[in-house]
C-alpha cells in the first residue's frame, strides 16, 4: 500500500469531536430507552457541543485544511501552522472570518464593468476608473 494517497484527516480535532459526539449519541440513546426527554435533550446538547469543540480545535490548528496534505503533515500530532490565517476553501474558517481574500481587506469592494475596473472610491465618483486590461487579476 505504498501508493496510498488518501488523507482521511486523522487529526486531534477530528478524533476529539468524534469522541464527544459518540458520548452525546450514547446519552441520547439511554434517554430514549428510559423514555426521558431530559436525557434525550442532554445528549443532543452534547452532540451540538461536539461540533463546537471540533471547530475550535480546527481553528487552533489541530484540524486539517480541505484537500490532501503533504505526507510529512499527515501525522496526528502535526499542528497546522496555516490555521491562524485561515484556509481559503474551508467553511469553518470562513465562518470564523478567516481565509477570505488573503492580502486584501475584507471591506474592500471592487466593481468590474465593461469600461474598466473601479476601486472602492469609484462609487462616490472621486477616483477615475482604470482602463480595462486583457489580463485578469486574481
Amino acid at each position: 500500500m505504498s501508493g496510498n494517497h488518501h488523507d482521511e484527516g486523522h487529526t486531534v480535532a477530528g478524533w476529539t469531536g468524534c469522541a464527544v459526539a459518540v458520548v452525546g449519541t450514547s446519552v441520547t440513546g439511554v434517554g430514549m430507552c428510559l423514555g426521558s426527554a431530559a436525557w434525550i435533550w442532554l445528549g443532543l446538547g452534547v452532540v451540538g457541543l461536539s461540533v463546537l469543540v471540533t471547530w475550535g480545535l480546527h481553528l487552533a490548528g489541530w484540524g486539517k485544511p480541505p484537500g490532501i496534505r503533504p505526507v510529512a503533515e499527515r501525522g496526528m500530532r502535526v499542528r497546522d501552522r496555516g490555521a491562524r490565517a485561515g484556509h481559503p476553501a474551508c467553511v469553518g474558517c470562513r465562518l470564523a472570518g478567516r481565509g477570505r481574500g488573503r492580502g486584501r481587506s475584507v471591506s474592500t469592494v471592487v466593481a468590474v464593468s465593461a469600461q474598466g475596473v473601479q476601486g472602492p472610491d469609484a462609487a462616490s465618483g472621486s477616483a477615475p476608473s482604470a482602463p480595462a486590461s486583457s489580463e485578469s487579476v486574481v
